[in-house]
């Protein structure tokens, strides 16, 4: 982690480090190279949420919501999976399917060895699900989980204090290289074979980016608008990343574009729980009290007001039947995204399903333990014990088994 930390405050004295045998690790295959081309032809995005035509047309239309903005990323995401399907089609027609020329031996495989490493130990019950994965997915799930840390790192870390709008900047910019083929370190290089080999989009990445941007300077979040935009800049980005790896079933009736959406369900849930589960953990990465005392506090303000409830309440971080209400009401709505989110691991390729469940399952437990500790997150930790993780896997297993791919593919029920 030091390492990024010292290149993202001083780039300049750490360019020569990206050395020419980071560079062979990036695929050079003729089909590789004119979909990648293809790809970055397609991602001229601005560093905003997304890119704008023009300064007229932004004056000429209303303002959308956070949700609608957001959907916005996945149909381009969905668009990006449905060109690679068919370029992957002509490759073979053409003879030109070298998926398996892209590793470049021991340097390669170093690398991601070294990913797996990262989130075994930070990251324990990740890295269990990761382990029911294919080798190739699994190392590509580890190269996406790296950056995510790092880049959570920059301002949650021990290093957080010496962090700057610029050296976000420059992070992003050393981000914009990873794609294009010119990793930094073994880490980027990594990420940048997982992402030439797979139909990620860059743009969920620049978001993520986008709120530590956040972190940096909001305070406060008027309402759940705000905060869902913030909750997928953390978290929804990391199922739009995760999606093209996992894989979308042969048989999958359902659009693309919805599973996508299910994917993104996820992330805000989890993120919703994490803001719920941490409001008075002083050791997490996703507090309220702590948080506060940096000026932030992860709730909607209007909801809080119309709870009856302060700033001031939550900083005496007492029980009152004014929070018991309105967790029950927060704890819902988490569980709503949880719901939005089953449909679309019944459509991931089986590989994929069990170790998605699996997760799903662990994190909407940790509502359950909230409600078992009478809502009191603010001096009890709720948590899964390792009895239930370890009840918790066969019954993913069984869902994964039992549950195709059809839900997303029902006709709405009127």
């Amino acid at each position: 982690m030091a390492g990024v930390l010292l290149w993202v405050i001083c780039p300049t004295e750490n360019a020569s480090f990206a050395t020419s045998s980071l560079l062979s690790l990036v695929p050079k295959s003729c089909s590789q190279e004119r979909r990648y081309s293809k790809v970055c032809s397609r991602l001229k995005f601005s560093t905003g949420v997304f890119a704008t035509a023009s300064l007229s047309s932004v004056v000429a239309n209303p303002p959308r919501s956070s949700e609608e903005r957001v959907y916005e990323v996945v149909l381009k995401q969905a668009a990006l999976v449905k060109e690679q399907k068919k370029e992957r089609i002509l490759d073979v027609i053409a003879g030109n399917d070298q998926s398996e020329s892209m590793t470049r031996g021991d340097l390669l495989n170093e690398a991601y060895n070294r990913c797996g490493d990262v989130c075994a130990e930070y990251a324990k019950t990740f890295y269990l699900g990761t382990l029911l994965m294919t080798p190739e997915r699994r190392r590509a799930v580890w190269a996406i989980y790296v950056w995510c840390r790092r880049t959570d790192e920059l301002v949650d870390g021990p290093n957080a204090s010496h962090i700057t709008p610029k050296a976000l900047d420059r992070w992003e910019q050393r981000l914009d290289d990873l794609f294009e083929g010119r990793p930094y370190d073994m880490y980027d290089a990594a990420l940048s074979i997982t992402v030439s080999k797979y139909p990620v989009d860059i743009q969920p990445f620049k978001d993520m980016i986008n709120g530590m941007r956040m972190d940096l300077k909001k305070s406060r979040y008027k309402d759940f608008d705000e905060l869902y935009l913030y909750c997928y800049y953390v978290a929804g980005t990391v199922g739009l990343m995760s999606v093209p790896v996992m894989g979308i079933a042969p048989d999958s009736k359902a659009s693309t574009e919805s599973v996508y959406s299910a994917a993104l369900a996820l992330g805000i849930a989890n993120q919703l729980t994490n803001i719920l589960r941490d409001v008075g953990e002083e050791n997490a990465g996703w507090l309220v009290v702590v948080s506060a005392r940096r000026g932030r506090i992860y709730l909607p303000q209007d909801e809080l007001a119309q709870a009856g409830l302060s700033d001031e309440d939550i900083f005496k971080g007492k029980v009152t039947d004014k929070w018991r209400s309105f967790m029950r009401g927060q704890i819902k709505r988490a569980r709503m995204f949880f719901d939005e989110a089953e449909k679309g691991v019944a459509e991931l390729n089986a590989a994929s399903r069990w170790p998605v469940w699996a997760s799903l399952l662990l994190y909407k437990q940790i509502l359950d333990a909230i409600e078992v500790n009478d809502y009191d997150n603010f001096t009890k930790r709720a948590y899964v014990g390792k009895a239930k993780k370890f009840a918790s896997l066969p019954i993913a297993y069984g869902r994964a088994l039992m549950l195709g791919s059809s839900k997303l593919a029902e006709p709405a029920r009127s």
